[in-house]
This record gives structure tokens, sequence and C-alpha cells, in this order.
């Protein structure tokens, strides 16, 4: 729960700082990363210390990436024609998943770091290998601009990694905490 509050704090104050004007002066980019990593390290503690909170942002960021993740494969099907389809889409999921998340916490906790984990990794082979197409298509499909190019195979390959990888996470986490749990009696 540390690094989803660490992730979560400190992209959300990054691009406050880098876009916005701080006390009358535009910062530079190593001022913002440094002012969001401090920000990001106290939100990563209190999504530690504060077992509600943390499973909030969990369950939060389950929805949002299950919303992201619709919207991206939903493309060649439904073309929204107005920006508040997929934001309202990706709030209400967002709600739905941290409710459901602080309803019963093991279950919704293990599925949401494994989706997490694994939307973080498909992000950085994205980078890596295309500059980040996805998300900026993401950025696109969210504003509901019409007349998009479609995307190439590389894109679909690497959103259907992240359905596998999160599939893989979730049944890894189930089978370690079942260990750990102690699921199997001696004696």
């Amino acid at each position: 729960m540390f690094l989803s509050g660490l992730l979560s704090g400190s992209l959300v104050i990054f691009l406050l700082c880098h876009k916005e004007r701080v006390l009358e002066t535009q910062l530079s980019l190593e001022v913002s990363a440094g002012v969001a990593l401090g920000i990001g390290l106290l939100c990563g503690l209190v999504t530690m210390l504060v077992r509600s909170v943390g499973l909030f942002l969990t369950g939060l960021l389950l929805g949002l990436t299950l919303g992201a993740g619709t919207l991206l494969g939903t493309e060649p099907i439904y073309q929204p024609h107005s920006a508040w389809v997929p934001v309202g889409g990706l709030m209400g999921l967002a709600l739905l998943g941290a409710l459901l998340t602080l309803r019963w916490p093991r279950p919704f906790t293990i599925l949401g770091t494994a989706l997490l984990g694994a939307a973080v990794l498909v992000a950085c082979a994205d980078y890596f290998l295309e500059g980040l197409a996805l998300g900026t298509r993401l950025g696109e499909r969210l504003q509901a601009l019409p007349e998009l190019l479609p995307l190439c195979w590389y894109s679909w390959v690497l959103l259907g990694t992240w359905p596998i990888l999160g599939a893989l996470g979730t049944l890894a986490q189930w089978k370690l905490m079942a260990e750990e749990h102690g699921s199997h009696t001696n004696g």
C-alpha cells in the first residue's frame, strides 16, 4: 500500500507543480520532481499506516485501472461524443472499486495491486517501445477527441498483456497469501 500511495501522490503533485504556477513562479522539472517525491512519501506513509485510507486508495486505483483498460479496449467499438462519458465512467468505477475494497479487503486488495502492477509494467513497456502511445491515447479518449488514428498492433499486444499479467499477479499473490496464513494444517 505504501507504493500505491507513493505513486499516486507523487504523480498528482508532480502534474500540479509542473503544469501550474506555484507562488507566482514556474517550477523547474527538478524542483517539481523533488516536491512530488516528498509529498508522495507522505502519502505513502499515510496509506501504509492508516488501513482504511490504504484500502480506499487501493480500491480507487483498481477502479481507475479497470476503467482505463476498458476505455482503451473498447475504442474500436464505442466512440463517446462527450468527454463526460469516459470521465464519469472512470469516476464511477473508481468509487465502486474503493467501496468494494473497503467491504471485502483481501480479494480486492490482491486484485487491485496485481492489476495496478501490471498496468505500470505495460506503461513502462509502452514508454520504451512506442513513446507512451497508449498513455497519449488514453488522454485523447478522456477528452473525447474525434477522428483518432487507429492504434498499431504493438499497442494492441501491449494492451492485451495487461490482463494476462494481472491474472498472473493475482494468482501468485493468492497462492502466497494462502501459504502465509497457514491454509495447510500440520497434524
